[in-house]
């Protein structure tokens, strides 16, 4: 059974106090709550440790928002899987179109990054998702099903089972903009047909395929009422548990 998830990336955000305060208050918001959902965080990697110590970790799941290409070495600057794990996260984002446009993060790279994580025991959220200039030439299709060929069918069944997908239209991430209830279940549904293509339908049935685009209070009720939908990656609306709440209780 593919589980429900909320997830929020809080990017480039939050001193390391602002940082648990909000995880702590996150937590609290959570207690005594029924809600049908996995909630994860992921932060910058200086709140790791405070984020995991800082509430219920079967409640709230803590993530990273990157690793390194790299095992261990002189790699200066930069975080490996295993030193993510060491944390006591459990969660690493990978792929993320800022990622890919900014730091020119190619699929070889990705596919790099997505075995390390799971050697380490981290579950990846891989990020798919096309700019505006696909979508308009009808090339969203074929640019998201390159990206998933590209970075994680050389996984066996076996790793592939315990990745979480999130697809991000590009065009409407920070815009305000959001693919409509209908845009995000046909890409969903597409995708999930390309898995069972490769992998089988069990294997597709059971993938967490999350909607990363401008998600928020108003919307996401809608867009998580769709069958291939199976929650969001939110972005600027999860730096506020006041923001957060109400997506995860969408559900």
């Amino acid at each position: 059974m593919r589980k429900n998830i909320v997830a929020g990336n809080w990017k480039m955000n939050k001193s390391l106090q602002e940082g648990i305060a909000l995880a702590r208050e996150l937590n609290e918001a959570l207690k005594g709550k029924t809600v049908h959902c996995k909630v994860i965080i992921g932060t910058p990697y200086i709140h790791l440790s405070s984020a995991v110590s800082s509430v219920d970790t079967d409640r709230i799941g803590v993530a990273a928002q990157n690793c390194a290409d790299k095992e261990s070495g002189a790699y200066t600057g930069e975080v490996s899987a295993s030193m993510i794990a060491s944390t006591g996260a459990r969660y690493v984002i990978l792929g993320h179109s800022e990622r890919r446009a900014y730091y020119h993060e190619t699929p070889e790279i990705l596919k790099e990054k997505v075995k390390l994580a799971l050697t380490a025991g981290l579950t990846p959220i891989f990020c798919i998702g096309e700019v505006l200039e696909e979508r308009e030439s009808g090339k969203h299709f074929d640019t998201v099903k390159s990206q998933i060929e590209a970075s994680l069918f050389d996984l066996s069944p076996e790793d592939f089972a315990k990745l979480i997908l999130a697809y991000e239209p590009v065009w409407a991430i920070g815009t305000g903009r959001t693919a409509s209830p209908a845009q995000a279940q046909e890409m969903h549904a597409f995708i999930r047909r390309t898995l069972a293509a490769k992998y089988g339908e069990e294997i597709a049935d059971n993938t967490s395929i999350l909607y990363g685009g401008s998600a928020n209070a108003g919307n996401a009720k809608e867009l998580f009422s769709n069958p291939d939908v199976d929650g969001g990656l939110i972005g600027g609306a999860s730096l506020s548990a006041d923001k957060f709440m109400p997506i995860i209780e969408a559900f």
